[in-house]
């Protein structure tokens, strides 16, 4: 998986901005399904010689001004404890303030690599200030304007020196990755402990390659699987006493390498944006999905209380289409024994290879039931389509003007393909593309 780079600081020095530089973009989601429209608060750092993971740890956390420097604290706290390097930003109009001070200090205690980044220098008259942030023991404070991308470039340039070089990309087809994710005590530890007690083959647990997870191989249904473990979110010291932060960066991790996710929700607690921001990083990710309502004992029922529940998740989770929902208690077994089944299914859809003569089937009834608008005063037209891989589902649809092809077509397209093939609780990716012209 790639290293993290967290960015930490006070509110308002340009975190957000030097993000959005950084990733070469502005980034939000958009997507029309609630649950999922809301600030991206990490990126897959992609377009430099070396991927990383890019995270603003201010966007885990609202910000309390009568707080400020303990929230400030658990922020570098976070970024400390998970982060590969670190990018401490600080405002170069205001100067070196106490809060800042307070953090450098406690930075360079820190075995990791931590880049101390004076922002809001736009010229060389703003440069006067710097020798204010030496007072605080910064050896080499990088000057940037994140608004306008002013060392920018150097700093990359630092970021990537420490960068290992990418591993070559390999990804075992026997076996399944399963990665149990959601809020701290939702139960992850008792699901982990139940699905390992009664599916037993297990070989001894190996230390997996991100800190505080464990992967655990075991054999159910004559097929491999290995379970990432993120149940080990504990409580960092005394940093805070809500620990969603942790759960959301050892969610990415776990996500990073898993096929399948078991996203779990407390059904004596309800739905939180919580659950719904770790499951649409599995969406955005392109993972298998399969929904766990945990707890479930612990819910006072009457013969409507499920089907109003699973109403409400499909509303909520909507952006997650029709994946399976189990109603489990981890504690008591009840239902747990369904799991792996849901498990298998969705693990064979996520590699399901579909021939280029059915898939073209499917493409020619759907554009001859219902034709494409016209683009620009030209007819749509719609060669072939063939797929490209697996894990997810990828297609290729080749037309003759891409950009063409409107939002609304594209998802009666995607209606069409899963319809056909299935595909539920997996997401599946379709691009398009111009056919060259031939001569």
């Amino acid at each position: 998986m790639p290293p993290i780079v967290a960015i930490v600081g006070r509110p308002n020095v340009g975190k957000s901005t030097l993000f959005n530089r950084l990733i070469g973009q502005r980034r939000a989601i958009v997507e029309d399904f609630p649950g999922v429209t809301r600030d991206r608060h990490y990126a897959e750092v992609t377009r430099f010689d070396k991927p990383f993971t890019l995270i603003d740890t201010g966007g885990f956390e609202p910000v309390s001004e009568d707080r400020l420097l303990i929230q400030m604290r658990e922020q570098s706290q976070l970024a400390i404890e998970e982060a590969d390097i670190i990018l401490f930003v600080m405002d170069g109009r205001e100067g070196a303030t106490a809060s800042d001070h307070e953090v450098a200090t406690m930075l360079r205690r820190v075995k990791k690599p931590v880049f101390y980044v004076v922002n809001k220098i736009d010229g060389d008259r703003q440069e006067e200030i710097i020798p204010e942030f030496y007072e605080m023991g910064i050896d080499n404070p990088l000057t940037v304007s994140a608004e306008h991308g002013r060392g920018i470039g150097e700093l990359v340039d630092a970021i990537l020196d420490l960068l290992p070089e990418s591993p070559p990309v390999t990804d075992a087809e026997a076996e399944t990755r399963i990665a149990i994710i959601g809020r701290p005590n939702v139960g992850k530890s008792s699901l982990v402990n139940r699905l390992l007690g009664r599916e037993r083959m297990v070989a001894n647990p190996l230390a997996g390659t991100t800190r505080d997870s464990v992967d655990t191989p075991f054999v159910y249904n004559r097929h491999r699987y290995v379970l990432i473990d993120t149940a080990g979110i504990r409580r960092k010291g005394k940093v805070s006493q809500k620990l969603e932060k942790f759960s959301v960066v050892q969610a990415l991790k776990a996500m990073d390498r898993a096929h399948v996710v078991l996203a779990l929700v407390d059904a004596s607690e309800g739905v939180t944006d919580q659950d719904l921001t770790v499951a649409g990083y599995a969406y955005e990710k392109g993972r298998a999905v399969v929904l766990i309502v945990n707890k479930w004992d612990l819910v006072e029922k009457d013969n409507a209380t499920m089907a109003d529940y699973l109403r409400d998740l499909r509303s909520r989770f909507k952006f997650l289409g029709d994946v399976p929902i189990l109603f489990v208690s981890a504690l008591t077994g009840q239902r747990a024994s369904k799991i792996m089944a849901e498990v298998e299914k969705v693990a064979e859809q996520f590699n399901q290879k579909i021939s280029t003569a059915n898939l073209n089937k499917v493409l020619v009834d759907a554009v001859e039931a219902h034709p494409p608008a016209i683009f620009q005063g030209m007819r749509m037209k719609f060669f072939y389509i063939t797929q490209t891989a697996v894990r997810p589902p990828t297609f290729i649809i080749f037309v003759n003007k891409a950009e063409g092809v409107h939002f609304s077509y594209q998802r009666y397209l995607n209606n069409k393909i899963r319809e056909a093939f299935g595909f539920a609780g997996v997401p599946f990716r379709v691009e398009y593309r111009d056919r060259e012209r031939r001569g």
